[in-house]
């Protein structure tokens, strides 16, 4: 079975967790997912059975949209509703306070990925590792802010509306706020609304063709030698230019590579759903 749509995470589970439910619920065997939320996280998820799986790095997810809820004076070594070890009673922020740290947070800013987040360390997630009281390093990363819109104040709690790219992390964007307010701070709530198009619509299935972040080309030669994973002549293509291509032929659909004059298979027929 092939199929790629978006799944709405819970609160609670993990990615895999999460998988392993919609496996079982649409009877497959091999099925995957782009974008890894944290258990503490919720939303948009996109995943893929059968050979979509190979997919994911031709969509285009950026930026992604998060809603957030900043709860200030608490502490967490998670930086999320886990793991409170403290909750410092303030006063009430001026609007105006909120407002100069937004603008002062937009564009590129660095900062280093929270240990209780799916990152990666060496084949094994990192809150995995925070969890289990495994002692590790994160370098500091750049991550792009294009946008956040204040959305509640509801005293002590800041709901935004974060617009990032890829490699962004809202509770590092959190830590980043609240330290230029001087108070500590962490998520109570952190829903992922989109990523790039990709917006939760009930499980449906999607038209791959139409989703693929490729340019399409076209073969004028014989498409058996497409079908067949055969050599493929470079003047035989409507578009000969280095890059990435899509090939769309009868059922199925092909993904090729030009560099330096020569041809790849990136992906070779694929059976569109």
């Amino acid at each position: 079975m092939n199929a790629i749509f978006v799944a709405n995470k819970p609160y609670g589970l993990s990615s895999n967790h999460f998988l392993s439910r919609l496996k079982r619920k649409y009877k497959v065997k091999k099925a995957g997912f782009s974008g890894t939320l944290d258990p503490f996280a919720t939303g948009v998820l996109v995943v893929a059975f059968g050979s979509y799986t190979r997919l994911f790095s031709y969509l285009n997810k950026t930026p992604k949209v998060y809603e957030a809820t900043i709860w200030f004076g608490a502490s967490s070594e998670s930086g999320d509703n886990e793991n409170i070890s403290q909750v410092e009673k303030l006063r009430p922020f001026s609007p105006d306070v909120f407002e100069i740290v937004r603008k002062s947070l937009l564009g590129k800013v660095s900062y280093i990925p929270p240990k209780f987040s799916a990152k990666n360390i060496n084949g094994v997630r990192a809150y995995k590792l925070a969890r289990s009281g495994v002692e590790f390093e994160l370098k500091s990363q750049e991550m792009e802010i294009f946008s956040c819109e204040i959305l509640n104040y509801s005293h002590p709690f800041l709901t935004i509306r974060l617009k990032v790219d890829e490699g962004a992390y809202a509770r590092s964007y959190a830590q980043l706020f609240a330290q230029k307010m001087g108070v500590s701070a962490t998520l109570s709530a952190l829903k992922r609304v989109s990523e790039g198009e990709f917006r939760f619509e009930n499980e449906r299935f999607l038209d791959p063709i139409s989703i693929l972040n490729l340019p399409k080309n076209e073969y004028f030669g014989d498409i058996d030698e497409v079908m067949d994973g055969k050599k493929l002549d470079l003047y035989k293509l409507k578009m000969q230019k280095n890059g990435k291509y899509l090939l769309e032929y009868d059922e199925f659909f092909s993904i090729i590579e030009i560099k330096d004059d020569e041809i790849s298979y990136c992906l070779n027929k694929v059976k569109k759903c």
